[in-house]
């Protein structure tokens, strides 16, 4: 297991590098801290099944900045089902500009990302314990992202009610699919972005999702 801080760092500053965000000017320092909570908090609420801190910086720090060339130009952004975070508190770093409100319905794990937002002063963020049906925000978003959705239906279905009427939605997923793309309304019209991330990740796409361009 790796646990050196400076081999973090190296994995984290390499990665940046090979997916061309150097530019970003991601806060290295207060990603690595994030993940070092993670570790921490992960031993008694068991919030993701990765344990390795190697692998927590490929697949949810990389993983999650693999879209901010896709998220820079929203202003008002919506991570549903962010679990412990994600993709939400690394874009909300590196894209500062931007709010996000941060969305799941399970309490830990809200209770974490509360945590993490105070412990790295994010005043981008807002966390909220709710299921996705019942949530009535004061405004809508205009981008509506997610890793966790197991459907492109579901995930469109259960938070049309939150998106500005031109906003778009982000689905990340591994391979494109294909049935899922296919098996949407008409009136909704599906990009598939390959994305640009480490080997160890795997192969990655967002399902860019909009409406009206018929």
């Amino acid at each position: 297991m790796i646990k050196h801080p400076g081999e973090l760092q190296s994995i984290l500053t390499s990665g940046l590098e090979a997916m061309g965000l150097s530019t970003l000017q991601a806060p290295t320092g207060r990603l690595l801290l994030f993940i070092e909570e993670l570790i921490r908090w992960n031993k008694v609420y068991n919030l993701t099944a990765i344990r390795n801190p190697g692998d927590m910086i490929y697949k949810h720090i990389l993983d999650s900045l693999s879209i901010a060339e896709l998220v820079k130009s929203s202003r008002y952004v919506l991570d549903v089902g962010t679990g412990a975070g994600l993709p939400g508190i690394p874009l909300a770093l590196a894209l500062p500009a931007a709010h996000f409100t941060l969305l799941d319905s399970n309490q830990k794990k809200t209770r974490f990302v509360t945590h993490i937002v105070g412990k790295l002063s994010l005043t981008n963020v807002q966390v909220v314990c709710s299921r996705v049906e019942k949530f009535q925000p004061p405004r809508p978003y205009d981008l509506i992202v997610s890793r966790a959705y197991a459907s492109l239906a579901d995930f469109v279905t259960s938070t049309q009610h939150l998106r500005e009427k031109d906003g778009r939605w982000l689905a990340m997923k591994g391979n494109p699919p294909e049935a899922e793309m296919n098996a949407l309304n008409t009136e909704f019209t599906c990009t598939s972005h390959s994305l640009k991330v480490p080997a160890q990740i795997g192969e990655r796409h967002a399902i860019e999702i909009q409406t009206g361009l018929h």
